[in-house]
């Protein structure tokens, strides 16, 4: 008996519909307020790069908590830390209520996300073979960034199936999750276990006071900032602790013990309601203006445009990433007998794969763990992914359109 044939892109669940909802009504502005970032980081370094190299630098923190950080550090470590809580909140909304739950429909952006993955450090790997590479960067052309993706999708993709929306959602998810890992995992060169243990207990406590019904922010924030300082101290990289902390929210209502939850709003949901503006109206932009201050000359342009290193970053996300998500949703759907959902055409998913190629905040953050603020190959990175981002953007963005377009005649509503 032959097995019936699935959809690659089907019906969302309810949970999935909210979540895709919620995401794409916050992220909107946070991309604004990113690329708002971005042009201050950039007139800022171009205009005083003294006073912008002077400010970034400013240490302040307690000594004595080895917290003594640069005000550029702090963004980093910091501020990036609730940025990657909201995504470790979205993940776990996902895995139990969204698109993640079951496995019918996790494993395409799953797989896309992996082959949006591989294929640019593939690339990245290639290009840096000549002389002058360095291997170490193979990360960096491998993440996508939500906000401006979503801003894309949000300006010319009003009228995509929701289905395909939530693809790419996903699949951005899912990519971030794979960043975490390799940050984890790669760019840890020593860890202090004693202070880590500490910061997983501090995790556990976290994660038992929410269940116990104790949600004030008096009690939860204090808990979330000790279990960072604790991370943070123990090598791993402190925005972990972010992506723990968000991991521990119960997704849903039940199970807990309190006797007045008369809401069906899960704890998730309501603390991702709560810090997704603080995540893309502060902590994004405010890391943006610290981490995309490059001085734009003739000289670093020409040395940029001749590192092997900025070059297989540009090719890893504007070749790389739409290729890799393509490849793998095509594999997915010859192994699996699973067909595109009715309407839909490869062309929906090869925009969907130019949006993958935009690549900021995880970006940069690799780029710096990978090779050290300030040196030559960062600032080259930073060039290159600010380059290779506005090149996919404008190439997704035009993919959709075009797509929005066959979708609204096919809707039956013109191309108005």
């Amino acid at each position: 008996m032959r097995r019936p044939v699935s959809a690659l892109f089907s019906t969302l669940t309810p949970g999935g519909e909210r979540n895709l909802a919620d995401t794409l009504r916050e992220e909107r502005t946070g991309g604004i307020l990113l690329l708002v970032g971005t042009a201050i980081a950039l007139l800022w370094a171009n205009l005083d790069a003294a006073g912008y190299a002077s400010v970034s630098e400013t240490v302040i923190g307690p000594a004595a908590l080895h917290l003594d950080l640069s005000i550029a550090a702090w963004a980093t470590d910091g501020l990036l830390a609730i940025f990657f809580f909201v995504i470790g909140l979205e993940l776990k909304r996902e895995i139990v209520t969204g698109e993640l739950r079951n496995l019918n429909t996790a494993v395409v952006p799953i797989f896309a996300a992996i082959g949006g993955m591989v294929v640019p450090a593939a690339l990245y790997a290639v290009v840096n073979l000549q002389d002058g590479g360095e291997l170490s960067g193979w990360a960096v052309p491998t993440a996508t960034d939500i906000a401006f993706a979503v801003s894309v999708l949000a300006i010319v993709g009003r009228r995509l199936p929701n289905a395909l929306r939530a693809f790419l959602l996903t699949l951005a998810v899912v990519d971030d999750l794979l960043a975490i890992i390799v940050i984890a995992v790669f760019f840890t060169d020593t860890i202090s276990f004693v202070p880590l243990l500490a910061g997983l207990a501090t995790v556990a406590v976290f994660a038992l006071a929410i269940r116990r019904g104790w949600t004030s922010g008096w009690l939860l924030v204090p808990l979330a900032v000790v279990a960072w300082a604790f991370v943070h101290a123990s090598g791993v990289h402190a925005t972990i602790a972010g992506v723990l902390l968000g991991l521990v929210v119960p997704a849903t209502a039940r199970g807990l013990q309190r006797d007045d939850e008369a809401s069906e709003q899960s704890p998730a949901e309501a603390m991702e309601h709560r810090w997704r503006p603080i995540s893309a109206g502060f902590a994004v932009p405010v890391f943006a203006v610290f981490a995309a201050g490059v001085t734009f000359s003739s000289g670093v342009l020409a040395d940029a445009l001749h590192d092997p290193v900025a070059q297989g970053v540009a090719i890893g996300l504007v070749v790389g990433k739409p290729l890799g998500i393509v490849a793998a949703t095509l594999l997915v759907a010859t192994f699996t007998r699973a067909n595109l959902a009715p309407g839909l055409g490869w062309a929906d998913v090869v925009a969907v794969g130019f949006v993958g190629g935009i690549g900021f905040t995880v970006s940069l953050l690799v780029g710096e763990l990978a090779f050290g603020a300030g040196s030559a190959h960062d600032e080259h990175i930073i060039i290159s992914v600010l380059l290779a981002s506005l090149v996919a953007a404008l190439l997704g963005g035009a993919a959709l359109w075009q797509r929005d377009r066959h979708h609204a005649a096919l809707a039956g509503t013109g191309n108005r």
